[in-house]
């Protein structure tokens, strides 16, 4: 047996994996790249340099504890893969960004297949906690998954007994933080393009003081020119949410444009000055 098996290895299982390697656990996963050339063999690569054994996800019986942690298109159909194989009262950690209805409708195939389902919410990024990023979870099987993830030395609090909670919260807050990030994209890059970068910024201080407004800016366009498909993903999840509580997702589907965009530029963003980030944008956005 394993002690634990993760379902797509990309950024956050690397990390949980490398945080979790002192513990000398068994580790084991599977990523839809190790069934491909593309992407493939630095997969492997990852794998071998954290201690992690490549499996097929048929062998994801080999633990009870289960992390999926691919892309949110991909979360109910790595459920749908993974529970005909899954032990019999395996915990299966849901910890992609989904909306709570794709959340629900995975916890369903979960528990048909004998499997304890739990919604799990990473509320900050996983570097540099890894294993100890703070996340929440929710369903009526979270307290026994918060207790087998603490016993990992993993950050985890309740959220509620309802799967969807979890999710519910960390989508919510991502219209703010996703949506924040596009907006200074939107005012930094015109702020520039227009030579008055150094008064708008100014402004900013003197209204918020709290934030370090440049510091804050270049921050937000690395992550958008780094991880903006996947945020892009996690936004359309978001406008989703916001559709099924009968909400309007105005927000949300102009924050999925802004980030797609961007991340499509497919630039360095190099040392952390806004100014220079700002410039290498406007030169690709022109």
């Amino acid at each position: 047996m394993r002690d634990i098996f993760f379902v797509g290895f990309g950024e956050a299982g690397q990390a949980f994996a490398k945080g979790l390697q002192p513990a000398g656990l068994r580790i084991a996963a599977y990523d839809l790249k190790l069934d491909s050339t593309v992407g493939g063999g630095s997969c492997l690569q990852a794998m071998s340099q954290l201690g992690t054994a490549p499996c097929a996800l048929a062998d994801v019986g080999q633990s009870q504890v289960v992390i999926c942690l691919v892309t949110a298109d991909q979360a109910l159909v790595a459920a749908r893969a993974a529970a005909p194989h899954l032990a019999p009262g395996a915990l299966w950690f849901d910890g992609n960004s989904c909306s709570p209805g794709t959340k629900q409708q995975a916890a369903a195939v979960i528990a048909a297949a004998g499997g304890r389902y739990v919604d799990l919410a990473l509320m900050a990024p996983v570097h540099p906690l890894l294993h100890r990023t703070p996340m929440l979870a929710s369903g009526p099987d979270a307290v026994a998954g918060v207790a087998a993830l603490a016993a990992l030395g993993m950050q985890v609090s309740v959220a509620g007994d309802r799967v969807g909670q979890a999710s519910s919260i960390k989508m919510l807050r991502s219209v703010i933080i996703k949506g924040l990030e596009a907006l200074t994209a939107e005012s930094f890059l015109a702020a520039r393009a227009a030579g008055v970068e150094d008064a708008v910024i100014a402004s900013l201080q003197a209204s918020d003081p709290g934030i370090d407004w440049a510091r804050r800016g270049a921050y937000n366009l690395e992550r958008m020119l780094v991880h903006g498909a996947r945020r892009a993903a996690e936004m359309q999840e978001v406008a989703t949410t916001l559709r099924e509580l009968g909400l309007p997702d105005r927000m949300a589907q102009a924050t999925v444009a802004w980030q797609a965009e961007l991340a499509a530029l497919t630039l360095n963003p190099g040392p952390e000055d806004l100014a220079a980030r700002a410039d290498v944008i406007l030169r690709a956005l022109g």
